[in-house]
C-alpha cells in the first residue's frame, strides 16, 4: 500500500473491502488521513492498449504520445508522481481487455484507466469503471455511444459520427456527389460510420446506392469482391471506413486495381484511411483521396510543429506521429489537469468534474471535453492527399470548427437513450 489516504480512498470507493481492515484500523486511517498535511501523491494510471499482434502499432503510438507528454510537461502534474501500469488487450474481442481492467482495479488499485484502441474493448470494460468508480479516459475507440455506458468515461479521441456525418454533407454539397456507396468493416465503428455518412449525405440531397460490409477488423480481407460490387453500382463517391494500419494501406491499391479511379469515382472517407504512419506506403494511387479528419502530422501550426519535433527527437527522425499519438498526448494532458485540480487526491467524481469543459491547445487544434456528453469537441478538416517533392502529404482544404458529436446532437439510436 502507499500512504494512509490512498488506502482509505480505495476502501471508500469499494476497491478494497472494508473487512480487509479491523474497525479500529479503519478509524485510525481516517483520522491520520484527515490530520496529515497535504503531500505529493503517486497516481497510478492503468493503460489498456494493443501491444502485440497486428494492432501493436496502435498501442505503441498512443503509449508513446502519453509518455512524450509526461517527458515534455512534468510541471503539468504538480508535485505528484504518475506511474503507468500497462496491460496488453491484444485483440478487439473485449474479453482480454475486460480481464485486464478488472485486474488493474482490484489488484493494482489504479486511480485512472486510459487507452482502449478498439471499441469492443472499451464497451466490455465500461461496467467495471462504474462498479469500481474509476475514471476511464478513451484514447481511440470511436463508437459514438461509448461515453454513455458509464458516468466515469470521458473521450479525448473522436467519434465516427464526427467525421461520417459532416463528410456526407460535404460530399453532397461541395464534392458534387449525387450518388454514393459505402464500404465498411463490420463492427461497431464501421456501422456507426455507415449510419453517420448515410444520414449526412441523404439530408444534403444525396442518394446511397450501395452499402457493403467488408469483413472484420481482425484480419485484412481481400477487398476486391467488395470493391467490384461497388463499381457495379456506379456511384459518384465511394466512402470507405476500415481500421487504420494494414487495412487502410490496402484500400487505395484495390480502388485503383478495380478500375474505379479510372472511372472517375471519388474515393472519400474518414482520416483513418490516410493514417500518417501508412501514408507513404499507399503510393500514387492515394493522390486525390479526400478525407475528413481532426489531425495530420503535416498540420502547419506552432503546437503541431513543436509536437512533431519532440516526437522525432524522442523516437527517431523517420518516426511520425499519427492521430492516435495525438490522442495519447491529449489524454495525458487531460489526466494531468485532473490530477492537479484534485491536488493528487484522485477520485472518479472529482476527475469527471475537473474534465467538464476542459480546454487544451492540442497539436490537432483547440479541443474541449463537452460538459454534457463527456465527449471530445474539435475541428474537423477536409484533407486532400497530394504529392510534393516526391512525398505524399495531407493538404487541408476546408475546416469545420468545433464539431460536437452529431450522434448525440441528433439523438440517434443509442445516443438518444
Amino acid at each position: 500500500m502507499r500512504d494512509s489516504s490512498a488506502v482509505l480512498r480505495r476502501l471508500m470507493r469499494g476497491v478494497l473491502p472494508a473487512a480487509a481492515l479491523p474497525a479500529a484500523a479503519f478509524a485510525a486511517l481516517a483520522l491520520n488521513a484527515a490530520a496529515a498535511p497535504a503531500q505529493a501523491e503517486e497516481v497510478k494510471v492503468g493503460v489498456v492498449l494493443t501491444f502485440s499482434g497486428g494492432a501493436a502499432q496502435f498501442g505503441e503510438q498512443i503509449s508513446r504520445g502519453m509518455e512524450l507528454y509526461m517527458k515534455e510537461h512534468p510541471e503539468a502534474f504538480g508535485d505528484n508522481t504518475v506511474t503507468l501500469v500497462k496491460r496488453d488487450s491484444k485483440r478487439p474481442g473485449g474479453d482480454i481487455a475486460k480481464n485486464a481492467v478488472q485486474e488493474l482495479i482490484t489488484r493494482e488499485g489504479v486511480d485512472i484507466l486510459a487507452g482502449f484502441v478498439f471499441s469492443p474493448n472499451a464497451i466490455a470494460s465500461a461496467p467495471l469503471a462504474t462498479q469500481g468508480k474509476v475514471p476511464m479516459i478513451i484514447m481511440n475507440a470511436g463508437t459514438a455511444w461509448i461515453p454513455s455506458l458509464s458516468p466515469y468515461i470521458a473521450r479525448v479521441s473522436f467519434s465516427m459520427w464526427q467525421t461520417g456525418y459532416p463528410m456526407g454533407q460535404y460530399a453532397a454539397g461541395k464534392l458534387g456527389c449525387k450518388t454514393a456507396a459505402v464500404g465498411y468493416t463490420d463492427y461497431p465503428p464501421g456501422k456507426d460510420s455507415l449510419d453517420a455518412f448515410q444520414m449526412g449525405f441523404e439530408k444534403a440531397g444525396g442518394k446511397l446506392v450501395e452499402a457493403v460490409p467488408m469483413g472484420s477488423p481482425a484480419e485484412v480481407p481481400d477487398f476486391t469482391p467488395f470493391f467490384q460490387r461497388v463499381r457495379d453500382a456506379k456511384p459518384d463517391c465511394f466512402y470507405v471506413f476500415v481500421p487504420s494500419g494494414n487495412h487502410a494501406a490496402a484500400v487505395a491499391k484495390t480502388f485503383a486495381d478495380t478500375g474505379m479511379k479510372a472511372d472517375g469515382v471519388k474515393l472519400i472517407g474518414p482520416g483513418d484511411i490516410t493514417q500518417d504512419t501508412q501514408l507513404q506506403g499507399m503510393g500514387d494511387d492515394a493522390v486525390g483521396l479526400v478525407t475528413m479528419h481532426h489531425y495530420a502530422a503535416d498540420y502547419d501550426t506552432p503546437e503541431n510543429k513543436a509536437f512533431v519535433k519532440a516526437w522525432k527527437d524522442a523516437y527517431g527522425a523517420d518516426s511520425v506521429p499519427d492521430f492516435m499519438a495525438v490522442a495519447g498526448w491529449d489524454g495525458m494532458a487531460a489526466i494531468a489537469h485532473a490530477i492537479k485540480a484534485q491536488d493528487g487526491d484522485v477520485s472518479a467524481d472529482g476527475t469527471m468534474e475537473a474534465l467538464k469543459g476542459w480546454t487544451f491547445a492540442s497539436p490537432r487544434g483547440p479541443i474541449m471535453i463537452d460538459p454534457e456528453t463527456r465527449d471530445i469537441v474539435h475541428d474537423e478538416n477536409i484533407h486532400e492527399v497530394v504529392k510534393e517533392d516526391g512525398m505524399l502529404k495531407v493538404k487541408v482544404v476546408d475546416t469545420i470548427k468545433q464539431v460536437k458529436d452529431p450522434c448525440k446532437e441528433l439523438k440517434v439510436g443509442k445516443c438518444g437513450e
